[in-house]
């Protein structure tokens, strides 16, 4: 079964503190102009039943600067919009590509979208979590104040509003 980001829950804090120190290598290395393709010859599937400049920006950047490729698909480019269900929806694109984003409005859309996938599937955005949000928020504190151990007594408190 794939490794899916639903919720920050589906992270452990050790997993979350390696994707950190991943990522301020690889933005380091971006810095000083290294190329690090880590997802060479990758696709991502970016389902977007509402639009969104940041998210779709920032994602298919990500994947061009890691050497992949992301396909921008919006409701009007699915068949759910003509009645094919979520489920075979997620098996087919799972078909095709290494991984799904979905910015959805029913958060129950991104469970079943993992339910039935054989990739990962990662939450862009749904009416209740916004996990990599969420995860930007966190490491930019981390980037700048340290680990909420060092800095905050051991206590840090995120709420999505």
């Amino acid at each position: 079964m794939p490794k899916h980001l639903r919720t920050c829950q589906d992270l452990t804090r050790d997993e979350i503190w390696k994707i950190f120190e991943l990522a301020k290598d690889l933005k380091e290395k971006q810095k000083s102009g290294q190329s690090h393709k880590l997802l060479d010859g990758k696709s991502l599937a970016m389902i977007f039943q509402k639009p969104s400049t940041r998210t779709r920006v920032s994602f298919e950047t990500a994947m061009t600067q890691l050497g992949g490729h992301a396909l921008y698909l919006s409701s009007t480019d699915l068949q759910l919009s003509r009645g094919e269900s979520i489920e075979d929806t997620a098996r087919t694109l799972s078909s095709y590509v290494d991984g799904i984003l979905a910015r959805v409005f029913d958060h129950y859309d991104i469970v079943k979208l993992a339910e039935n996938s054989s990739v990962p599937v990662i939450n862009g955005l749904s009416n209740d979590f916004h996990p990599c949000q969420a995860l930007t928020d966190l490491f930019t504190i981390w980037e700048k104040k340290g680990t909420p151990h060092q800095n905050f007594g051991g206590r840090l408190t995120i709420a999505f509003l």
